[in-house]
């Protein structure tokens, strides 16, 4: 038989989220009946806008036409529309501090994540910061650059793990920090809910720059961000177009977790240390393990990227936000401190003294409320749960409801 991928079975008990599916399984197996209210998986609930479904519906009536059908996006009626959406991202979403061909569209920031690894290859090394989204380390090992797991530490030998804690306002002491070839860093945080400073964002490309680092910046919530003065994007920050590459997404703002759109900027001015142009690599990789976006998905970000649009997108954003101080309020007067909540769509629960999967159990059966256990995003998450915005109000009334009544 063929030899299984020893990176593979280097991954650690189960990816996190299909291990809260096995629990809710398992609940319902012994209470059929229960009800249950996920504040776990950042899964978005609220139907796609008026004016991107009419976009949509426009666009893919034309597949059925000789004239309006579009193949591949090397057809040119393709690569106009996609033309369309880059200068869009570029000027809706970035206001041109970036250029449209420093834009390779995708279908989302977590399959960017993972494709990157195909640019970079095994032989670097990773820091991330710890609590981190499981993919950024999951990543990393099956692509074989993480080494030996560490049953003691809990921990994978080769991966720099930045703690993030409330003692430092959930951002690396990078005075503490190794040099690594690559960096994540993701802000608005998942799971923690901190955003990152422009102070901190300065500092982190001048450690970038000087140990000649990459920066792998996740910004797929920076419309969650509320609050004036706080960055929304790397490049805002001098410096970063030199040492940093960003990855965003539709999914959470617009609701486009199943439409699927994403993409991810490489500016002209980040080299390799050969001087070769890693963007021009990211292509290559792009054009080798990737077809391209849906034209459908491309056709309704063209849509939401639309002045009509973007205002929509604000609307859904802010009735997100509206549940996450639900949920932050209602925790806050159990007397549990809470972090996040403001500028995303995230809260993190302190549980002092308390196992993070113990704590989830507690919810689960008590009150039926999913939520999402912080040991599973790294071990600084330990005595910590996060509660997602992600649902309908009506829901999220209920499950803080009930939280007050079983907690």
């Amino acid at each position: 038989m063929v030899k299984r991928n020893e990176n593979i079975a280097k991954l650690q008990a189960g990816y996190l989220f299909p291990e809260i599916g096995r629990r809710k399984k398992a609940l319902l197996e012994k209470e059929p009946d229960a009800k249950l209210i996920s504040l776990g998986i950042g899964n978005t609930t609220e139907p796609l806008s008026t004016h991107i479904v009419e976009g949509l519906n426009k666009e893919v009536t034309k597949l059925g036409t000789p004239e309006g059908y579009t193949g591949y996006d090397d057809d040119a009626q393709a690569q106009a529309f996609l033309d369309k959406l880059k200068s869009r991202i570029s000027k809706n979403w970035y206001n041109d501090i970036i250029s449209p061909d420093e834009i390779i569209v995708s279908d989302g920031s977590k399959p960017d994540c993972g494709r990157l690894f195909f640019l970079f290859g095994s032989d670097v090394s990773i820091a991330v910061q710890d609590p981190a989204y499981p993919v950024y380390v999951d990543g990393s090992v099956m692509i074989g650059a993480t080494g030996k797991y560490n049953s003691d530490t809990e921990e994978f030998n080769d991966i720099e793990y930045m703690r993030c804690t409330s003692e430092n306002d959930f951002f690396p002491d990078l005075s503490k920090a190794k040099r690594t070839d690559l960096i994540y860093i993701c802000s608005p945080n998942n799971p923690t809910g901190a955003v990152a400073t422009k102070e901190q964002l300065k500092e982190l490309v001048n450690f970038a720059k000087k140990n000649s680092s990459i920066i792998i910046f996740d910004a797929a919530y920076s419309e969650f961000i509320k609050e004036k003065g706080l960055p929304r994007s790397i490049f805002e920050i001098e410096g970063a177009r030199e040492c940093a590459i960003e990855v965003s997404s539709l999914s959470k703002p617009a609701g486009f977790t199943g439409v699927r759109l994403g993409w991810t900027i490489v500016p002209k001015e980040l080299k390799f240390d050969d001087g070769e142009s890693v963007g021009k690599d990211w292509q290559r990789v792009m054009g080798t393990l990737f077809n391209g976006s849906s034209n459908i998905a491309q056709w309704g970000a063209i849509a939401a990227l639309s002045e009509t649009g973007l205002s929509e997108i604000k609307e859904k954003v802010n009735y997100y936000m509206e549940n996450a101080k639900i949920i932050k309020d209602g925790l806050e007067g159990l007397g549990i401190k809470t972090f996040g909540g403001v500028n995303s769509p995230y809260i993190w629960a302190a549980f002092p003294g308390k196992k993070s999967w113990d704590v989830f159990e507690e919810i689960l059966t008590k009150a039926h409320v999913v939520t999402t256990p912080g040991a599973g995003f790294g071990k600084a998450g330990e005595g910590f749960v996060r509660f997602s915005a992600f649902g309908k109000t009506s829901d999220i009334k209920e499950a803080v409801k009930r939280l007050q009544e079983n907690l």
